[in-house]
């Protein structure tokens, strides 16, 4: 383990709600400047501040709620909070939905890569992804009985996923 995980693992609750916090007035000024309507919520679990935007119907947050724009703004977003705190965050963003959108595009991908197992492939390789979606994959590959491994480096590390030991 890292001295960064070491950090982002004790940190309490008040330190991610800070974080929390931090990023929710971030995101608050970028939609005022795209003139946009959301609702922030913010939340603290699993060693991590989780942001969340959602709007109701008419908002037009489908402009910001792409994986790829979700993925920039929330390391911009993570930027802005290490620049107030001076610690790396694992923030979390979410915005009108998107990561469980993604989630469920995860489990998709997984559900085939099994039954590509079952039909007697010795492993199956799923293309590159974040460490985020690749714990997501991690925990779908887990529940369904299955083992997965990162492997690669950098832009190319991605999971494998195997039958369980």
């Amino acid at each position: 383990m890292t001295d960064v995980q070491n950090e982002t693992d004790d940190r309490s609750i008040a330190q991610l709600e800070e974080e929390g916090d931090i990023a929710a007035d971030y995101i608050e000024e970028l939609l005022d400047i795209c003139d946009l309507d959301g609702d922030i919520d913010i939340d603290a679990r699993n060693g991590r501040a989780y942001v969340s935007v959602n709007a109701g119907d008419g908002a037009n947050l489908n402009l910001l709620s792409k994986p790829d724009t979700v993925s920039a703004l929330q390391e911009l977003t993570r930027l802005a909070v290490q620049t107030k705190t001076g610690v790396f965050s694992r923030l979390i963003l979410d915005i009108g939905g998107s990561r469980d959108v993604r989630r469920n595009e995860l489990a998709g991908l997984v559900n085939r890569a099994v039954e590509r197992i079952e039909g007697g492939a010795a492993e199956a390789a799923l293309p590159p992804m974040s460490s985020y979606e690749r714990k997501l994959v991690h925990d779908l590959v887990s529940e369904r009985g299955f083992h997965s491994e990162s492997r690669g480096e950098g832009a190319d590390r991605h999971t494998i996923i195997t039958r369980g030991a």
